[in-house]
C-alpha cells in the first residue's frame, strides 16, 4: 500500500517556519544552519491476564534549530510553530555558540553531502496502526493472552504493545528539503508458570519491526503457531535441570544473536565511541582507529554491514538528522574490520569522505548525534539450516531468545542469558536446561564462530531503546541475522555464579 504524509503534518507552515529560521541565524553569522521539525505519536497498551492495565498516548511536536557559529556548535528548540518563534530559536542557537565559543577546543567543520532539493519518504508498512481503534488492538492482546491461560501450565500473561509514528522535516543552507514518515509497531507476550514455589517466564520470539498494524494480523509473522508452543515450552524451562558449566559447542538463533551484535559490534563500531567523544553512556570501544584494517574482530564468515536502507528496518530511513542519504556499507568483511559508523562531523574530522548516514535526534528537543544503523550479519549464500547447524555439534546447546545481558566498558567482555537454552547430545535436541551464560570476550567469541546459516534462517531482530548520550537519548534500531555455530564457548550456571 502507498502511503502519504500525514496529512495533519503535511499542513504545517514546514517551509516557512525554516526559511525564518534558517535566514535569521544566517543573519547572525551561522557557517551552517539545519532545520528540524517533528511530530512523534507513540502509543502503549498493557494488559495483565487479559485485563487492560495501561493505555497511554502521548504527541510530542516541536521544531530545532542547529547552527556551526565561528566554527561552534549551537543548538535551541522551541514548541511555538509560528515564523517569529521560529527565528527567535534561531538566535538562542547563536546565543548558545558564541558562549560555547570561548571553550570549544576543535572547529566544527562537516563532511560535504550532495544536495538532494525536495524528497520525500516514508517506510514500508500497510496498516498504520494509529488509525486501528484501540478496543480491536486490546481485544486482540486480551484474545492471545486468553489462549495462554487456556492452558493449566500458564499461571499469568503480560502482553503488550509499542506503537510509533515519526514525522519529520528538514531542511539546510545548502539546500536539502527532507520530508519523512516511518512507522513501527513491537508486540510482546509474556507468560509465566508457577510450580513447587518456583516460576519462570516464557515471552515471544516476535521482534519489533518497521512494519504497521499487519505485523500483528498479517502473514509475516505466525502468532498461532507461536502462542501453541509456549505453555510446553514454559513447562520443559521449568523442569529442566541446571546446567553444568564448562566448554560448549553453541548454535545461536537469531533471537538471540541479534543483541550480540549490538552490544559487542554495533556499539563497538561507533566511531564517536572508539575516538573517546561518547564515553558517559556504556563506555568507549576497545575497536580503536588504530586496529581498523588489521584487526581480526571474528572468523572468515563474519560480515557484517551497518544498513540505514534495510526494509522494516528500526533504523531504516531516506535521510538523516544531517541530511545525508543513507546507505549500506561495510563493517567487517571476512572477519576483518574495515569500517565504522559515521556522521558528518566526526567523518570530516577523521579524513572521511561523507558521513554514512548515523545521525539522528530521538526528539524535537534533542540535538542529533551519531547513532547506529541496523547492523547486521549476512548469511552464508546456499548455508545450512538450523537443523543442519545443530546436526553438526556433538556436544553443545541452542540457544534462543533474548534475555538479560552484561558487557564492559570497552565493549569487549560480555555475558548473555536466553529465554530457551536446549542440550545438543549428538547433532540432536535433548531437552531444555537452565541457569546458563555464555562469556566470552568479543574477539575469541566471533573467532570462535565457525559457520552461519543460510538465508532462510535469517531474521531481523531488534530494540525500540537502545540509549546513548548525555542526556541521554533513545532510538529503534534492528539487527539481522542467520542461526550460527559457535565452537568452545564458555558457559556459566548463574545460579552458582550469584551463590559465589
Amino acid at each position: 500500500m502507498v502511503h502519504q504524509i500525514d496529512p495533519s503534518f503535511a499542513a504545517l507552515p514546514l517551509r516557512a517556519l525554516a526559511d525564518a529560521a534558517m535566514s535569521r541565524a544566517r543573519e547572525l553569522g551561522a557557517e551552517h544552519v539545519d532545520f528540524r521539525l517533528e511530530r512523534i505519536r507513540r502509543q502503549t497498551l498493557r494488559l495483565h491476564d487479559a485485563a487492560l492495565e495501561t493505555a497511554l498516548d502521548a504527541d510530542d511536536i516541536g521544531l530545532a534549530v542547529r547552527v556551526v557559529k565561528d566554527g561552534t556548535w549551537g543548538f535551541a528548540s522551541g514548541i511555538d510553530l509560528t515564523p517569529g518563534a521560529a527565528a527567535r530559536v534561531a538566535e538562542q542557537a547563536i546565543e548558545v555558540a558564541v558562549v560555547a565559543s570561548a571553550i570549544n577546543r576543535e572547529r566544527i567543520e562537516l563532511a560535504p553531502e550532495e544536495v538532494h532539493g525536495d524528497r520525500t519518504w516514508i517506510s514500508a508498512y500497510e496498516i498504520d496502526p494509529f488509525e486501528v481503534p484501540t478496543r480491536d488492538k486490546v481485544a486482540l492482546l486480551a484474545d492471545w493472552s486468553r489462549r495462554l491461560l487456556a492452558d493449566d501450565r500458564v499461571d499469568h500473561v503480560d502482553a503488550t504493545l509499542l506503537q510509533v509514528k515519526e514525522n519529520k522535516f528538514y531542511a539546510d543552507t545548502a539546500g536539502t528539503r527532507t520530508t519523512q514518515q516511518r512507522v513501527r509497531v513491537h508486540p510482546v507476550l509474556d507468560a509465566v508458570g508457577i510450580r513447587d514455589g518456583a516460576f519462570e517466564t516464557m515471552r515471544t520470539l516476535a521482534p519489533p519491526a518497521g512494519y504497521g498494524y499487519e505485523w500483528l494480523t498479517g502473514s509475516a509473522w505466525d502468532w498461532d503457531s507461536e502462542l501453541a508452543e509456549i505453555p510446553e515450552l514454559l513447562a520443559g524451562k521449568l523442569a529442566a535441570p541446571s546446567v553444568e558449566p564448562g566448554a560448549y559447542d553453541l548454535v545461536i538463533d537469531p533471537s538471540n544473536l541479534w543483541l550480540t551484535i549490538h552490544e559487542s559490534v554495533g556499539h563497538a563500531t561507533e566511531l564517536d565511541r572508539a575516538l573517546g567523544y561518547e564515553a558517559a553512556y556504556a563506555g568507549t570501544s576497545f575497536a580503536t582507529p588504530d586496529k581498523r584494517g588489521s584487526l581480526q574482530y571474528g572468523s572468515e564468515v563474519m560480515n557484517i554491514s551497518g544498513d540505514r536502507t534495510a526494509e522494516h528496518g528500526l533504523a531504516t530511513v531516506g535521510y538523516d538528522d544531517e541530511g545525508v542519504r543513507t546507505q549500506s556499507f561495510d563493517i567487517i568483511d571476512k572477519g576483518l574490520f574495515v569500517g565504522y559508523q559515521l556522521d558528518r562531523r566526526i567523518a570530516r574530522l577523521t579524513g572521511e569522505a561523507r558521513s554514512n548516514g548515523c545521525a539522528f535526534a530521538d526528539s524535537p528537543s534533542s540535538m542529533p548525534l551519531q547513532r547506529m544503523a541496523n547492523v547486521s550479519l549476512r548469511p552464508a549464500p546456499g548455508g545450512p539450516s538450523t537443523g543442519e547447524l545443530i546436526a553438526g555439534v556433538d556436544r553443545g546447546i541452542y540457544v534462543v531468545g533474548d534475555k538479560s545481558w552484561s558487557i564492559d566498558m570497552q565493549r569487549y567482555n560480555f555475558q548473555f542469558t536466553a529465554q530457551r537454552f536446549f542440550r545438543i547430545e549428538n547433532g540432536r535436541l535433548a531437552g531444555q536446561v537452565r541457569d546458563v551464560a555464555y562469556q566470552a570476550t568479543t574477539t575469541e567469541f566471533w573467532n570462535s564462530m565457525e559457520a552461519v546459516g543460510g538465508p532462510q534462517t535469517y531474521v531481523l531482530g531488534g530494540a525500540f531503546n537502545c540509549g546513548k548520550g548525555q542526556p541521554g537519548q533513545v532510538a529503534a534500531v534492528s539487527h539481522g541475522c542467520p542461526s550460527a555455530m559457535f565452537r568452545g564457548v564458555n558457559i556459566l550456571n548463574t545460579l552458582k555464579e550469584a551463590g559465589k
